[in-house]
């Protein structure tokens, strides 16, 4: 039987602080313009929240780039601001996940600064140099980000590895003073009261011995040897004990090229974490040529991936399920249809996200139906990652020019997920009184929070009565699972079972109508919710569905 944790039951909604809404009118998110909003979490039933990085940091890759584990980003606001939050979350039954980041730095932290300039001194070996020609980089490995993953530094006169921006310094995770000062710190949070932490990249800490070069051939060049180190278990399992053991908190890997395998050893019983997130069902669209490249995707190609993480799980492990995060596109974008069925797709996706098994993740703005946006030129764009893999495909002569490219950056760039916040119609969606760091959506006259809340149906009501039901149903929070259709190419169709208790969720996720004969759901069946004004309370025949339709079944084993 699977043991039950808060985690594995809780409802998570990411909030991105520099989007989210903004109080003094600077047009960057902050911890204040937060807590103005609690009330909105709460009423939407989530039980906690994920937060994004708001330490002190340059903001080179919007708070992944921190200068200060300890201090809060000025433009967030305070450590009084932050309690406040805190507080307002605890009193709201609502816990608090921070964002984490123990791979690497910013350039502009007092380690890194130390570091550079003195070789030999205390902070000398705690990120990865290397010395050697000023023009020819220690091996071949590539950056996430684009280019090379090294960067020459004229002072110290030697290379750094930076996995990501040339300002995010790969820390040097073989020393074990490092080590112990990331392990200070996660404590010096947790003894906050923080509820978890989610851990951001986790699985690239440990590189091998001589880093030697990659094979050119791969997608991303040198991963083989810096994904799932030779060292990395051996440094989570020590992690957990210095900083994780006997407390009650939940800790989430983030891990680039995760699979089945490798999440089974990562997260559960016997592993130094609680949850992973798998992303290869974010990356069934991606082309020939890898993440730049836009390709074709099906429903039973996803539905196959989705299937197999989830018949992975067992009793002694357990998944997150979600589309959307910062670093993904828009959902009902992505997999559904903004446009003529925006409302049924985007319920639709919702639908997948809280009935599956595991503990699901919403990231804001899904529960509104947030869509893509549109970028006409590169300099609308501030996604770092998105401008240097561009720059770099021009440079190689991959791409002429920006136009070339313009419907992959629209289809995928991070910053489509980091539009503001559409509270309102009014001026800049209600976000700020300023100018916004970046430009709102252009549907957020239609798209917006006040219009979700009187408008029947919307995707906002019906995000809020399907987690109000998914907290009240045994199958769907620990219940079995089992595909049906797994070849069709429209209908999506599961069953959860706990008990005598059964939910079957049925799902037409394509624009066209289905009269599909649906065997899990018999005559008996009762409705539970469906995404449609009118809907049968009992199963019909023939079994109707309409684009995009989601409809939950109650039903005796």
């Amino acid at each position: 039987m699977t043991a039950r944790a808060w985690w594995k039951e809780a409802v998570v909604y990411q909030i991105y602080p520099r989007s989210f809404n903004d109080s003094d009118g600077d047009g960057v998110g902050d911890i204040p313009g937060i807590v103005a909003r609690l009330d909105y979490l709460d009423e939407l039933g989530v039980d906690a929240v994920w937060l994004s990085p708001v330490y002190e940091s340059p903001q080179n890759d919007n708070g992944y780039d921190v200068s200060d584990y300890r201090s809060i980003h000025a433009e967030y606001g305070t450590m009084e601001d932050w309690d406040a939050l805190l507080a307002g979350l605890h009193d709201r039954d609502i816990r608090l996940v921070m964002d984490m980041i123990p791979n690497h730095t910013s350039s502009e932290h007092d380690w890194f600064r130390r570091s550079r300039a003195n070789p030999d001194g205390e902070y000398g070996d705690y990120y990865v140099w290397r010395e050697g020609d000023p023009d020819e980089p220690p091996n071949n490995w590539e950056s996430f980000f684009g280019g090379s993953a090294w960067t020459y530094d004229g002072e110290r006169e030697a290379w750094y590895l930076s996995l990501f921006d040339p300002t995010q310094p790969d820390l040097n995770w073989r020393n074990p003073a490092v080590r112990e000062d990331v392990y200070d710190v996660m404590n010096w949070w947790l003894d906050k009261g923080i509820d978890g932490f989610r851990l951001d990249v986790l699985n690239l800490l440990s590189k091998p011995d001589g880093l030697p070069d990659g094979d050119p051939t791969r997608d991303l060049v040198g991963s083989e040897h810096f994904v799932d180190g030779p060292r990395i278990h051996e440094y989570l399992d020590e992690m957990y004990e210095a900083a994780f053991a006997g407390r009650d908190i939940v800790t989430v890997g983030e891990m680039p090229q995760l699979t089945l395998e490798s999440a089974r050893e990562y997260a559960g019983d016997d592993g130094p974490l609680d949850l992973v997130f798998p992303f290869e069902h974010v990356e069934i669209d991606f082309g020939p040529d890898g993440r730049w490249d836009v390709g074709e995707w099906t429903l039973s190609g996803l539905k196959s991936v989705l299937d197999r993480w989830q018949r992975g799980l067992d009793d002694e492990w357990w998944t997150t399920v979600f589309f959307e995060n910062h670093d993904q596109p828009r959902s009902v974008s992505r997999f559904g249809d903004d446009e003529a069925f925006r409302y049924e797709s985007a319920t639709a996706l919702g639908t997948v996200v809280l009935t599956l098994r595991g503990t699901p993740f919403l990231y804001q703005g899904q529960e509104l139906g947030m869509t893509n946006t549109a970028f006409e030129s590169l300099d609308d764009v501030a996604d770092v990652d998105t401008v240097r893999n561009v720059e770099e495909l021009m440079a190689a002569g991959a791409v002429e020019d920006y136009d070339e490219i313009r419907d992959v950056v629209e289809a995928r760039s991070r910053d489509n997920a980091r539009t503001p916040m559409q509270w309102t119609d009014g001026r800049h969606a209600g976000f700020t009184d300023g100018d916004p760091w970046l430009a709102v959506n252009d549907d957020y006259r239609e798209v917006n929070a006040a219009r979700e809340r009187t408008e029947t149906p919307s995707v906002l009501s019906y995000y809020r009565t399907l987690i109000d039901l998914r907290g009240d149903s045994e199958p769907l929070r620990y219940g079995s699972y089992e595909l049906h259709y797994p070849d069709d190419e429209r209908l999506y169709v599961y069953e959860r079972t706990a008990g005598d208790e059964r939910v079957v969720v049925v799902l037409n996720l394509s624009a066209d109508g289905r009269s599909p004969a649906v065997d899990p759901v018999p005559a008996s069946a009762s409705l539970l919710l469906g995404n449609y004004e009118s809907v049968p309370e009992a199963p019909g025949d023939p079994f109707d569905l309409r684009p995009y339709e989601a409809r939950l079944y109650a039903a005796s084993r």
